[in-house]
This record gives structure tokens, C-alpha cells and sequence, in this order.
């Protein structure tokens, strides 16, 4: 088989949580004495991590600019609480992940979840939206010292999966993932419903754009 593995981005591939983040972004700016921000606006927020989420929303414009150290500290205090409250209760998986995940699984392919995420919210997450039992390895953004656009999660990933990267192939939803996949010089697929900020997906550098996960499901399999 060329692929042995697939790993996948998180948020916006597999879950819509958007609904959660932005409760939490929104508590957030409401406990610092700040406007609250629009679901729209905070939905093309996400995508790059909780840090540049929370400075985004600080700013409440996606070209942020960098706040005080000890005003990033504090609303980093008040995002975590929040979210930790609000994280996978409004989530909800995409249509057709899993029984996307269901047919990859019974082929033999080991699967992985790679997230910009940190993993005191990732795991609870993926335990809450029954995801946990299709995985091999969940890499989270506190797990390497870099996180993607940089390739070192991926690298990591096919290390602890016992994979070659030429034999496994990334699915996401944004620029960030496909950058990863590129410097990884790893096969990518890409989702048209996630979280790229707001642009088109069209011009990302990908093997291929497919609908859902069982859409990659049969990429996949005609690959093999």
C-alpha cells in the first residue's frame, strides 16, 4: 500500500468547535471589561493556535497586533477557565467522520490526530466527541516544540506510528495544515468546511480537495 497512515488536524477537519471557542473568547473579553465579538468574526479567528486566537480577539481584528505581555497573561488566565468550562459541550463532528474513520480503520491504516491544540484541551475533546477509539496517537501543539506550519508534529507523529512519512498522507482544513505537509514533504488533502480564516482553500497546495472524510476515505483507497 503507498499509504499506511493518516494523520489529521483537529479542529475544523474532524470538529466543528468553534461554538465552544468563541463562548470562551467572548467570556473572556466580557471579564476583561471588553465588547464581545460576533460568532462570524471569531470563526475565521481560529486556525493558528489558542495564542494567536486570544490576540486576535484582544485586538478583534485577524491581523493582531501584540499585546503587553502581562494583557496576554491575563486573558490567557481567563480563556483557559472559560474554555476549559465550554470545551466539547457545543462541538459537534462533521457530517461523515466517522464513519470516514470506521473504513479507514478496517483497511489497517493507523490513524493519528495532529493539533495546534494543548493537550489539556485536545484530549477531553476528543474523548467527548467518541473520536478516541480511532486513534493511534494524538500529537497535541504542547507535544514537540514546534507545531505546524513547522513540520515537527508530523515528523513525530510517523516516528511514534512507526511510518515513513512518504507513506502517510495529512488531512486538514487551512493553509497552516497544508504548510506543515509541504515542509514534512508529506502527501496532503484538504477540507473545503474549516477554518482557513476566512479564505478559499482553492489555492493551497494540496494532492487534493475532498468533500468529507469518507470523500478521503475513497481518495485514499483509490491511491492504494
Amino acid at each position: 500500500m503507498k499509504y499506511q497512515a493518516v494523520l489529521f488536524d483537529l479542529d475544523g477537519t474532524l470538529v466543528d468547535s468553534v461554538p465552544d471557542i468563541a463562548h470562551a473568547a467572548n467570556a473572556m473579553l466580557k471579564a476583561m471589561g471588553r465588547e464581545t465579538l460576533p460568532l462570524a468574526d471569531l470563526r475565521n479567528f481560529v486556525g493558528k493556535g489558542t495564542a494567536v486566537l486570544i490576540k486576535r480577539a484582544l485586538c478583534a481584528q485577524l491581523n493582531y497586533i501584540e499585546p503587553e505581555p502581562a494583557l496576554f497573561e491575563q486573558a490567557e488566565v481567563f480563556f483557559n477557565t472559560f474554555y476549559h468550562q465550554s470545551n466539547g459541550t457545543q462541538s459537534e463532528l462533521y457530517p461523515n467522520v466517522l464513519s470516514g474513520l470506521a473504513r479507514l480503520q478496517e483497511k489497517g491504516l493507523k490513524l493519528g490526530i495532529v493539533t495546534n491544540k494543548p493537550e489539556h484541551f485536545t484530549l477531553p475533546l476528543v474523548q467527548k466527541t467518541g473520536l478516541a477509539p480511532f486513534f493511534d496517537i494524538v500529537v497535541s501543539g504542547d507535544t514537540c516544540a514546534l507545531k505546524k506550519p513547522h513540520p515537527d508534529q508530523l515528523f513525530y507523529a510517523c516516528q511514534k506510528l512507526g511510518v515513513k512519512v512518504e507513506n502517510t498522507v495529512f488531512i486538514g482544513d487551512s493553509l497552516n495544515d497544508t504548510q506543515a505537509a509541504n515542509a514534512a514533504n508529506m502527501d496532503v488533502l484538504v477540507l473545503p468546511y474549516g477554518y482557513n480564516e476566512g479564505k478559499s482553500v482553492q489555492n493551497l497546495t494540496v494532492n487534493a480537495i475532498v468533500e468529507d472524510i469518507s470523500f478521503a476515505a475513497d481518495w485514499i483507497f483509490s491511491q492504494n
